[in-house]
């Protein structure tokens, strides 16, 4: 279908649309418009991602003068994939109705282990394997050697694509990461550095978050993007984490270790340069006099990481005279790495800021603040004088002089915390220097300076109005939106109390008392007689869900639900969870019912959906709420509370719910689908706690299911289970209009949003 917003013809390739659809795409005009940020919160599935893509390129199509390209950011390939799938299926639409004017080139970029094709680099088991492999084929030195010894081995894709030069081009169309393969395959031209050269000129770009948030990738990967460029953060619930991460890092003893190794091959490389070709160091120290200008204009096979610090963070000026020497370089670095040796031999935990962290460097072993600085450029220089391709071997050495960069660059938002040991297994030595970043709007400020338009979206957002606060961002619009729904077809219930009107928590007090674990037991023994299929039940932790597990098992809890249903469990192995999955959808498609243990923040609750009667219920034991001993998170609340006025316990309840949303949302991805969700804990009745949810999730809330004992929720369960059964009519006959055609929308006008608010 084709329909008018205001001056945008949008093209639709659905012969109905959701009112909530259409609402969002109102929303996000109006930001586009601004060209503001925005924040929306939209239930999961509801077409989220269709709604995006359908106005954004049906903007940029009625707006043929000044087009904006779409950045589109996923947390996962598997994400990415499910994308690019649907802006296949639109752009089909969109060329049956416009014809060649619609032609636009959009493309998935991803790592080279995702897009090599070369059989004997992509056989490396790890991502920095493939890349270094894929280093040590097409650096232009090991170019250059092959060119006088041809038994030097080069990379017969990466030299076709250097032989086509500029004929190397993706003819317009929609790639996937298996379409790039394949057009590589057939061309004989390497489909990892041909995506990132027609990365600038794409008009649409699917990658992950990374590529924009961390500076290392970022500075290679994403400098050349234009500012009239719209960035979507899809699934952003977890954005304030990701921003954290990027400049966060930790050192451990195996890290130094690594690292001295590293520095003794790099002297050895340096004494052989001085034997036979000395003049390649000369020529870098003349380089460093000028400055590291130089970045700018290697060839795209030697690029590195970039800088870890921030675009404006970097100084533009000479490198100082004391690191300019190789040998003076590698003795600081040694002298560095016996500092850190020196900090992590310590009996207690100990935390300070980057400047007094500083000072103690200087104090101790002569190593000044921009000596720090420019700790990472002038390895990465040195890195290339010497030829190194197994970058891979390299990391140790890299990490520490991340962590010099960062420490030299940033004076506040960070804190160095040393533990000599983890908490929890406190007889175990292993000691670890962290640098935690504690301000998630350092990583995302050049994101919103660089680009027009910022579009943070996702099922989970609430509270909506804790993101600006915490991302220190003002947007345009912030709108969460309501489901509309023909049948109540989600089932929100909060159970208090077990059958015997004893409480239920995870509460740190509670959590092992045995009557709780009884009660939880009884809880899940009588969903599985009553609900068919599948049912998913999150733990708030690895270590309460083997607790719980294992005392069901010995009395007897265990055996009764396999009766009903069988069990499966996720674990931390990531192969071993696969099969456990494949495995509980074959027992729900066969009419055996299963039941799949999962913990909250773990790889399943992130991004497994269980569609259909893959779940059913999902019952969230708990609240899965951080560890919040933690001294990373301690620090952070403490600068939270500081810096942005947001209390500790507001944060923690806002971490905690939303993970727990994410969890339960896993149940629901269509509006023909059903399913019932379960909060067991008796703090979710508080209002502070539940009010924390998504709108779409509280609205279908009743004031009867929140203070239930387990045989209440039972009979609820039943009564739910019997109207679900009734025939679904799916354009909603009792007035509640659901799905949107054409002529509806002609219609109506602007009655929708009146309709949805």
């Amino acid at each position: 279908m084709k329909f008018q917003i205001e001056d945008v013809t949008v093209y639709f390739p659905y012969d109905n649309i959701y009112p909530e659809q259409y609402a969002y795409m109102v929303e996000l005009k109006r930001a586009l418009d601004a060209k503001g940020h925005c924040l929306l919160e939209m239930p999961t599935g509801t077409g989220k991602t269709i709604a995006l893509l359908s106005l954004i390129t049906s903007y940029t199509l009625s707006k043929p003068s000044n087009p904006v390209k779409l950045l589109y950011c996923t947390r996962t390939v598997h994400e990415m994939e499910k994308t690019l799938a649907e802006l296949k299926l639109l752009h089909n639409y969109q060329l049956q109705h416009l014809g060649p004017s619609a032609r636009m080139l959009a493309l998935g970029l991803s790592s080279r282990k995702n897009l090599c094709i070369n059989p004997s680099v992509v056989s490396a088991e790890n991502r920095d394997s493939v890349d270094a492999a894929c280093r040590k084929l097409t650096s232009s030195w090991v170019r250059a050697m092959a060119i006088e010894n041809p038994n030097v081995p080069t990379c017969p894709f990466f030299e076709n694509y250097e032989k086509a030069a500029s004929d190397a081009v993706l003819p317009p169309g929609v790639y996937t990461l298996q379409d790039l393969r394949a057009f590589g395959k057939e061309k004989g031209w390497c489909p990892y550095f041909l995506a990132r050269h027609m990365v600038q000129f794409a008009n649409v770009v699917v990658y992950s978050y990374q590529y924009l948030l961390d500076p290392k990738v970022a500075g290679i990967i994403s400098k050349e993007m234009q500012r009239e460029s719209v960035v979507v953060f899809d699934e952003a619930h977890n954005i304030d984490n990701v921003c954290i991460e990027a400049l966060s890092v930790s050192v451990r003893s195996q890290t130094l270790e690594g690292a001295t190794r590293n520095l003794n091959r790099m002297s050895q490389e340096i004494d052989r340069l001085k034997a036979t070709d000395a003049g390649r160091l000369r020529a870098e120290y003349n380089r460093l006099v000028e400055g590291l200008a130089q970045r700018g204009n290697l060839p795209i096979g030697d690029t590195w990481f970039a800088n870890p610090a921030l675009p404006d963070d970097i100084l533009k000026e000479a490198v100082p005279g004391n690191i300019r020497r190789a040998e003076h370089f590698l003795s600081v670095l040694r002298r560095l790495i016996q500092y850190f040796k020196g900090r992590l031999q310590t009996e207690n935990v100990e935390k300070e800021g980057p400047v007094s962290f500083v000072a103690s460097i200087n104090a101790h072993v002569g190593i000044d603040q921009k000596m720090l600085r420019f700790c990472y450029d002038r390895l990465h220089s040195l890195m290339l004088t010497l030829e190194i391709t197994d970058t891979d071997e390299f990391l140790h050495i890299q990490t520490i002089c991340d962590l010099a960069t960062l420490v030299g660059t940033y004076t506040r938002g960070f804190s160095i915390i040393i533990e000599p040991f983890d908490e929890r297994m406190p007889h175990i030595p292993d000691p670890v220097l962290q640098l935690c970043c504690h301000d998630a709007s350092l990583a995302i400020k050049p994101v919103f300076e660089r680009f027009q338009s910022v579009v943070i979206t996702s099922g989970t957002l609430s509270p909506i109005d804790l993101y600006p606060r915490l991302l220190n961002f003002n947007p345009v619009v912030s709108q969460s939106f309501t489901m509309s729904l023909t049948r109540d077809c989600i089932c929100p219930m909060v159970l208090t109390r077990g059958s015997d009107q004893l409480p239920v928590s995870t509460k740190y007090d509670l959590r092992s008392d045995p009557g709780v674990e009884k009660n939880y037991g009884k809880l899940l023994l009588e969903m599985v007689s009553v609900v068919p299929d599948g049912i998913v039940c999150f733990f708030v932790s690895y270590s309460y869900m083997d607790g719980i597990v294992n005392s069901w098992h010995e009395s007897g809890f265990l055996k009764e639900i396999m009766q009903h249903k069988l069990v499966f469990i996720e674990t931390q192995d990531v192969v071993e969870t696969t099969l456990a999955l494949d495995n509980y959808r074959r027992a729900c498609d066969i009419g055996r019912g299963a039941v799949f243990f999962s913990v909250a923040r773990g790889k399943v609750a992130e991004g497994i959906d269980f569609d259909r009667h893959y779940g059913r219920l999902v019952i969230m034991f708990g609240v899965p709420f951080q560890y919040t001993l933690s001294r990373i998170l301690l620090a952070r609340l403490e600068y939270l509370r500081e810096t942005f006025q947001i209390k500790e316990g507001d944060f923690l309840t806002f971490d905690a719910l939303r993970q727990a949303a994410q969890c339960v949302g896993r149940v629901i991805r269509s509006k023909a689908d059903y399913g019932m969700m379960i909060f067991a804990d008796k703090r979710y009745s508080r209002h502070d706690k539940r009010s924390k949810l998504p709108g779409w999730i509280l609205s279908h809330l009743r004031d009867a299911h929140l203070n239930l004992s387990t045989d209440m929720a039972v009979h609820i369960a039943r009564e739910f289970l019997r109207k679900m059964a009734q025939p679904y009519d799916k354009t909603g006959a009792m007035g509640k209009k659901t799905l949107l055609s054409q002529e509806d929308l002609q219609k109506t006008g602007n009655g929708i949003q009146e309709m949805l608010f």
